[in-house]
């Protein structure tokens, strides 16, 4: 997920932009929360589930256009 991301964001990476973090958080067993600028937008733990990396893009490209 981590690639995905900067390689879908490497165009903007040292430009003016709404986000100041992105952070992949591991929290064991296989479980991980995905923040942007502290705000929580996916935990497994909380969801049970693996997420895509599509719905983690498609989350940060909701906040560069805020």
């Amino acid at each position: 997920m981590a690639e995905a991301l900067v390689t879908t964001f490497k165009p903007i990476l040292g430009r003016i932009h709404p986000i100041e973090q992105i952070s992949l958080i591991p929290s064991g067993n296989g479980r991980y929360e995905v923040t942007i600028d502290d705000e929580l937008v996916y935990s497994k733990a909380a969801t049970g589930e693996h997420t895509t990396n599509e719905y983690i893009i498609q989350k940060v490209r909701v906040r560069l256009l805020n």
